[in-house]
């Protein structure tokens, strides 16, 4: 039998890997936690969420991302959605406002440069991921 303990990584492909790190490491204030090297040359790097979770990019010639491709998005927690908000804001980087979801969550949306859509995430006290019971979705 298996059981997952948790999400290890998702994996993105980036068009400009140095503005996909500026991004991650500026907007949303993520660490690099190593690189992949090949030949003395940096070809991608690993992100970290906290904890044991990460973001892996990778410099990848003629990738691409669109809504058909088979991941929609990721998702983040953050301590404090308004203040991830104002600062992503303040980067000039596009996000939505706040919205109080189905899940009983907190949540924001904004896109990295390759187009990759993450969710910032802030759980309540009634979120639904800790408290369980269907929720009607909204969209």
């Amino acid at each position: 039998m298996i059981k997952v303990k948790q999400l290890a990584h998702v994996c993105i492909f980036a068009n400009d890997l140095e503005e996909t790190r500026r991004f991650y490491e500026n907007v949303l204030a993520m660490d690099i936690q190593f690189n992949f090297l090949r030949d003395g040359t940096v070809f991608g790097f690993y992100l970290n969420c906290g904890g044991r979770s990460h973001v892996e990019v990778f410099q990848k010639e003629g990738a691409r991302f669109s809504e058909t491709d088979q991941i929609n998005h990721f998702c983040l927690e953050v301590e404090d959605i308004d203040a991830a908000i104002a600062h992503i804001a303040s980067m000039g980087v596009d996000v939505t406002a706040k919205k109080h979801a189905c899940d009983d969550t907190y949540q924001a949306w904004l896109r990295d440069p390759n187009g990759v859509k993450i969710e910032l995430f802030e759980y309540t006290g009634k979120s639904a991921q800790f408290t369980g019971g269907d929720r009607v979705a909204d969209w």
